[in-house]
């Protein structure tokens, strides 16, 4: 799988020019000879053809967590020049901003015991969950314009959140450029009877212990402690989200003649940053990018108030450490051949990493870096991280974002079995609940590569140090 890949480093490899034809830049990504074998020819062959599209700087990159996805490989990241380049839904994804935001409590693990089974039911039963799970909010057209606008603040602005969680979220819950207006009727009505909503497929809310301090002074700034239970909740913009990226992938494919571009993979269609069709998508990807932080919003206010009710916690007791988009693109200011300039850059299935003294990372975390979450499958350990110098300089300040599948969904039920992956979860303290037991079966541990191997890359290879490892004690699968 490696033939025809240059190893450049312990951890780096890089696929030269010429592995397809018209690169017109190198792709580098990051992996261990371990997982060397989890490595799929398409994905590296769709790391090389991003490294085709009009505009790339740099590199064509990819995380620890690389595998085959719609256009660009999940875990890929790539920056555009703003007068030459291009913006693409397919080095976004189509579940837009799925992210993952961590929440601290005072509870130690003996405060769950006898109780832990009744905090997944009340959670379970708070939290809509599943493909067609809907909100017990009830949003108009109009108010789904405005939280488009207006992100995470626009459920604070309405008692279920605090102004410090703002703070702790990435763009303080909201990207400026959002655009309603090109956001179809389609999309918004799916998105009207969702806000709130966990979602399917990997999305989760799970309830976690801190298990090990690794480095106790961004621990400390950051809030956490060894033996603290938290709550981590990934989910992203639902349908609207969904339907953003179909409307607009329509138009992007009929601008390629337009703008004479040449693809190797109509997956990867595109247009100029600064083209009426570019500028389109980035408000709608902005709009559904900001939907889905008050998604998160409100499914942590909804976790608060179950935890506030079962164990008489204050609601400001739960801490918001921070919340981090995976699916985006945005236009942030890097070093590009030692000049700060504005580029385009693309996260898809990869999370920011800024390091310490970046802008737009809260002033509380400034010394430290950005908070990173990498959450686990189920059974395995989420960590926390922080961003590093390094990634501001090799990755455009990104990081992988979880351990990447190594078998599809379709396998997975296949080779597991749902109810005794929930017997053997419960035999070793983690409860599950799920709609099905084939939802389990999709999402097994064993179906994804080791979050451990994936965040020890990362850290050894400079992209994020890690902070902290939690244990999973309880699970609610979308």
């Amino acid at each position: 799988m490696l033939e025809g890949i240059n190893k450049i480093g312990d951890l780096e490899w890089e696929v030269p020019i010429g592995y397809v034809p018209d690169m017109r830049v190198p792709g580098r990504f990051f992996l261990s000879r371990t997982l060397a074998e989890t490595l799929e020819e398409g994905a590296v062959r769709q790391l090389a053809n991003v490294a085709t599209l009009p505009g790339i700087v740099r590199h064509s990159l990819a995380m620890p967590d690389i595998h085959w996805g719609y256009g660009f490989p999940i875990g890929g990241v790539a920056a555009f020049d703003m007068t030459e380049g291009v913006i693409s839904p397919g080095g976004v994804g189509f579940d837009i901003n799925c992210g993952v935001r961590l929440i601290t409590t005072p509870l130690t693990e003996a405060d769950l015991a006898g109780k832990k089974r009744e905090l997944i039911e009340r959670l379970f039963a708070a939290v809509p969950t599943g493909v067609g799970g809907k909100s017990g909010l009830r949003i108009s057209n109009k108010e789904v314009v405005e939280v488009m606008q207006n992100g995470a603040r626009w459920a604070v602005e309405r008692g279920l959140g605090t102004d410090a969680d703002l703070v702790r979220c990435e763009e303080e819950g909201a990207m400026p450029g959002a655009d309603p207006d090109a956001v179809s009727g389609k999309a918004r009505q799916r998105g009207i009877p969702q806000l709130g909503t966990l979602g399917g497929g990997n999305h989760f809310l799970e309830i976690q212990v801190v298990q090990e301090i690794v480095d106790p002074e961004a621990a400390r700034v950051f809030g956490v402690t060894e033996g603290q239970v938290c709550f981590m909740v990934h989910c992203g913009s639902r349908g609207l989200g969904h339907q953003v990226a179909t409307d607009h992938l329509r138009t992007l494919e009929h601008a390629l003649a337009k703008y004479r571009i040449q693809l190797p993979d109509r997956q990867l269609a595109c247009a100029p940053v600064d083209s009426p069709e570019g500028r389109a998508y980035y408000g709608a990807m902005a709009s559904a990018a900001n939907y889905a932080w008050a998604n998160r919003q409100v499914i942590m206010h909804e976790a608060r108030n179950v935890f506030t009710q079962l164990f008489g916690i204050d609601y400001d007791e739960m801490r918001l450490v921070y919340d981090v988009a995976h699916n985006v693109a945005k236009f942030e200011r890097h070093d590009v051949n030692g000049a700060a300039t504005e580029v385009c850059v693309h996260r898809k299935g990869a999370t920011r990493a800024f390091g310490p003294g970046a802008p737009g990372i809260p002033h509380e975390y400034a010394a430290v870096g950005q908070p990173v979450l990498i959450p686990g499958s189920m059974g395995t350990s989420s960590y926390l991280l922080c961003g590093t110098a390094a990634a501001m300089q090799k990755t455009w300040g990104s990081t992988c974002h979880g351990a990447g599948r190594v078998l599809s969904r379709s396998k997975a039920k296949k080779e597991v079995r749902g109810r005794e992956l929930r017997e053997q979860l419960a035999g070793a303290g983690i409860l599950v609940r799920a709609h099905s037991d084939s939802v389990l079966a999709e999402e097994a541990p064993e179906v994804y590569k080791p979050s451990h191997e994936v965040v020890r890359i990362v850290h050894e290879a400079g992209l994020s140090g890690t902070v902290a490892r939690l244990n999973p004690l309880g699970v609610i699968k979308g």
